[in-house]
């Protein structure tokens, strides 16, 4: 056989036992088998996130989108649901039997959580894939239920309805009232959040309470105040009305008042107890034969506000026989300090029975008056309010100073909460252990001083045979804790514990006003920056500062101030005031006109002027000849007591010269406000608030007529720390 062909019958043999998928030179070409017929599977999401939602809620729904890619029909025999969580999702099923090639079936998911989290299950398909089972991861997380109520807290009146409102962040929930009460029966709620008090005479705190029922574990509570009705009730005073009114919880009280629903003042504030109770206040500064208007106001320790209804209060008349004379005028284009007037008053003839102490408002109104039954010649000197709301008043009448001498703290309503009379005063004082107090006195007159720690300070008269006239001076005596501030004095009764005696410490042969009224002690002031008393001595001319000491001072005389006293008298632009008759004679009631009280100071006081004349003769007056005029002053000192000078800078003469009487203040405003007691014309008393310049204009004038002012004071209101 040629060669060449038996190279080809081995070619052909090689290709026959060459492979299949490729050959050359074979003399033909051999082609790829097809696949093999089967389905394939691809998800899409291949896993499903939601976004986060609240617990109850029901999502978007997510669709999950199952594609037969293969070539062959996809039997899904199963869709399977599973995980902890599987409750928290619904899923609806497109995808059951068979998928053809190419085609595509749906599984739609929708969260709905039942708790609050991270919530998750798994889609399991079964099928005939090779790949099966294919698992689709689900997750979504869903937030807790919150539940707001909206006010979260409020007051009502028994008997009222208010709306509440609830925030739910689960649209789809729906939500459970309640309400319920420690202190009684607590009121209903209804379905759609309107709750109505109990009717009644209880106040109550009820609790109203939104509860999911998709998670009865989330709430929200809201606190109602319930008050019942403030009572309103007459006094002993036809001109105060009593308040009464029982909060539920801690708060505190006050009362809005007026002629009419504008009200425009208001009484001061007083707690409740701590745990709720009733609080009373006395609803004063009200116009005889008026109707008013009147609300009590609780405001409670949670921020909360009740505002009671209106009602009104008819107040009664005052005998017209009894009514103070008075005139007041405010100078046109001028303002005067604002608050009330209180006046100390003096009958004498026969103005007897007119009220000895009234309060009026800036126009003359008479706003509240006190008389008790006092024998003739008895009148007050002097009343002041003090901070637990009394009045401290002291009354005395006849000679020597102090006899018939009676103390009192009332209310407004005229209720005496203690009196001491100079009887009882000796009878403490015998008992006293304190040194010199084991003395007779007269009785108290004039003035006293109430100490911030419940100490009384009161002047009282005593006497001593002198060269054989009975000479009477005073005593400065400490009552101890009258006020029972230390809680060891609940009866108020006298417990004299240091006493100054005036014959101890002065000198016998200073008399400017002769014998027998030596002194005539007139006014107490206490200085709180150094605990020590000034004490104002008429008839020495003088104010004594004394060594006090908050009731541990030996009793030395710190200092004299007045003519031929310790000071040098200094005009405002601090030259030398050699003029005797600047100083100020037979002086009454001085009072601070800075908020220091010891070092450099200032205080004003009343310049009666009796006895100017003792600056150029013994025994000198005024008005006669070769002698100063009478004439009343009122001085502004600044004083400095390390180098003992007084320095003039506000020193106006009065319109009228006043015998007797008098004080002086320094007023919120600037102005300077005094009274002259015996102003006149004839008996009466004139008070002005004047500006404090070279002009000492006057803003403001009240006159009493037929009856003496021993003192008028602007006070804020009848009520400590309440300014009308």
């Amino acid at each position: 056989m040629p060669k060449n062909q038996l190279l080809g019958k081995r070619s052909r043999s090689f290709c026959l036992f060459s492979l299949l998928f490729l050959a050359t030179g074979c003399g033909q070409v051999q082609r790829t088998p097809p696949a093999p017929v089967m389905p394939a599977v691809s998800v899409s999401p291949n896993a499903v996130t939601f976004p986060a939602i609240t617990q109850g809620a029901a999502s978007t729904p997510i669709v999950v989108t199952v594609t037969n890619s293969g070539t062959a029909a996809l039997n899904i025999s199963s869709v399977a649901v599973a995980g902890s969580n599987a409750g928290d999702f619904t899923t609806t099923n497109a995808c059951s039997g068979a998928v053809a090639a190419m085609g595509t079936c749906t599984i739609s998911v929708t969260f709905v959580p039942t708790a609050s989290g991270p919530r998750s299950e798994t889609i399991t398909l079964t099928d005939n894939a090779p790949d099966s089972p294919q698992v689709i991861n689900v997750s979504g997380t869903a937030n807790p239920i919150a539940i707001t109520l909206t006010p979260p807290k409020s007051a009502i009146s028994t008997g009222q309805s208010m709306q509440f409102t609830v925030s739910d962040n689960d649209a789809d929930d729906t939500i459970a009232w309640s309400v319920s009460s420690g202190n009684g029966p607590p009121g209903a709620i209804d379905a759609s959040g309107t709750y109505t008090a109990p009717s009644g005479s209880q106040s109550l705190v009820a609790t109203v309470t939104a509860t999911s029922k998709t998670d009865p574990t989330k709430s929200s509570s809201a606190s109602v105040k319930v008050v019942a009705p403030g009572q309103l009730t007459s006094t002993n005073n036809v001109q105060v009305a009593q308040y009464t009114v029982s909060p539920p919880a801690s708060a505190t009280v006050s009362v809005q008042f007026g002629l009419d629903t504008s009200y425009g003042l208001t009484t001061w504030t007083q707690p409740a107890p701590a745990a709720g109770g009733a609080v009373s206040l006395f609803v004063a500064g009200m116009k005889a034969s008026s109707l008013y208007h009147m609300r009590g106001v609780v405001q409670f320790a949670d921020g909360t506000q009740f505002l009671d209804a209106d009602q009104t209060f008819t107040t009664g008349a005052l005998p017209a026989n009894l009514v103070p004379t008075i005139t007041a005028t405010t100078t046109p284009g001028m303002t005067p300090q604002s608050g009330i007037e209180m006046l100390d008053l003096i009958n004498f003839g026969t103005a007897t029975s007119q009220y000895p102490l009234a309060a009026t408002d800036l126009a003359g109104n008479v706003i509240w008056t006190y008389n008790p039954v006092l024998a003739a010649g008895v009148f007050a000197d002097p009343i002041k309010l003090q901070p637990n709301g009394h009045f401290l008043i002291n009354f005395n009448g006849g000679s020597p100073d102090g006899v018939n001498s009676m103390m009192q703290e009332v209310d407004l309503g005229e209720n005496v909460i203690w009196q001491m009379t100079g009887a009882q005063l000796n009878t403490a004082l015998a008992a006293a252990t304190c040194t010199g107090c084991n003395i007779t006195v007269t009785g108290t007159h004039h003035d006293f001083a109430a100490l911030p720690n419940g100490h009384l300070i009161v002047i009282a008269g005593t006497q001593q045979v002198i060269s054989g006239t009975t000479v009477t001076s005073d005593v400065i005596i400490d009552l101890g804790d009258m006020e029972n501030t230390g809680g060891n004095n609940p009866n108020h009764t006298p417990q004299p514990v240091w006493l100054w005696n005036e014959f101890d410490h002065l000198d016998i042969s200073r008399q400017p006003m002769g014998f027998p009224d030596w002194t005539h002690t007139n006014a107490v002031i206490y200085s709180p920056d150094d605990g020590n008393l000034i004490i104002s001595m008429r008839h020495q001319n003088w104010l004594v500062k004394v060594d006090y000491n908050n009731g541990a001072g030996a009793g030395d005389i710190l200092w004299r101030l007045g003519y031929q006293g310790d000071f040098t008298l200094l005009n405002a632009d601090g030259t030398a005031d050699t003029n005797p008759f600047d100083w100020f004679y037979a002086q009454h009631d001085p009072s601070f006109t800075t908020t220091n009280t010891a070092g450099k100071f200032s205080l004003v006081l009343f310049d009666n002027g009796d006895d100017r004349g003792v600056s150029i003769v013994a025994g000198g007056t005024c008005g006669v000849t070769g002698q100063p005029a009478c004439y009343s002053t009122v001085p502004l000192l600044q004083l400095d007591e390390t180098a003992k000078t007084a320095t003039l800078v506000f020193h106006p003469t009065t319109t009228d010269y006043s015998f007797f009487g008098g004080n002086a203040e320094v007023l919120k405003n600037g102005n300077v406000e005094y009274c002259e007691s015996a102003g006149g014309p004839g008996t009466a008393g004139d008070i002005f608030e004047v500006v404090q310049d070279s002009t000492a204009q006057t803003a403001w004038k009240m006159q009493i007529t037929g009856q003496y002012a021993y003192r008028g004071m602007r006070i804020a209101s009848l009520y400590p720390g309440v300014q009308w």
